[in-house]
């Protein structure tokens, strides 16, 4: 998949030029750049989105679906006040070994758990651990056809007044067109479209990277 609907142009000039990067974020981010997997990274303008929304909301407890070589984490965890918290699920320990070394590089190590597994288990755990509404912020970026679940998770651990973000949600282009019918792609769409119906929150699709849904909860 594409990681932006964007002219290259424009996508060069925007993460490049414009997102602000850390040095240990650019480092990241070109060891993640020789990795096969590394379309599944999110962009600068993502990151400095996500640091953004973070310092927004003044959020203190986060969370995050998927979390690969921790760039996504590494912004969030940045734009937290010092006793600040983001739970990390993911089930790669390779991947997150990458993570773990720009965090503790980033001073930041402390300010994250990880927790290796399902994450709708993490999720149910947390919820008994700590309670319904004990987050202010989450971002979603894992198996596209498990988003709906991970949605009902995160919305359930958040406080009103929570953010939740959803990475992927353009999926190239291929929602928005009818004929393109496969099990990630028709999840998908069918959750832009339940969010958009979703009284329980405010909500945007943004068109930042390969689209950013955004959801308030009430």
């Amino acid at each position: 998949m594409t990681r932006s609907l964007l002219p290259t142009k424009v996508e060069r000039y925007v993460t490049q030029e414009i997102a602000r990067e850390t040095p240990v974020q650019k480092r990241l981010r070109a060891e993640t750049a020789r990795l096969p997997q590394s379309g599944m990274q999110i962009g600068a303008d993502q990151g400095a989105l996500l640091a953004l929304l973070v310092h927004s909301i003044g959020a203190r407890m986060a969370l995050e679906i998927g979390t690969f070589t921790g760039y996504s984490a590494l912004a969030v965890a940045t734009a937290l006040p010092a006793d600040g918290k983001l739970v990390c699920c993911d089930k790669s320990e390779d991947w997150t070994a990458i993570a773990r070394r720009y965090w503790k590089e980033a001073g930041v190590a402390e300010k994250i758990e990880l927790r290796l597994g399902p994450a709708l288990e993490t999720l149910a755990a947390l919820e008994r651990e700590r309670g319904a509404g004990s987050f202010d912020f989450a971002f979603i970026d894992a198996d596209k056809a498990a988003y709906d679940a991970y949605y009902e998770g995160c919305l359930r651990l958040l406080r009103p007044g929570g953010l939740v973000a959803l990475d992927n949600m353009l999926w190239s282009g291929a929602v928005a067109d009818p004929k393109v019918r496969n099990a990630d792609t028709d999840a998908l769409r069918a959750l832009n479209a339940k969010i958009r119906d979703d009284a329980r929150v405010e909500s945007c699709l943004l068109t930042v990277g390969d689209g950013v849904m955004l959801a308030r909860k009430r």
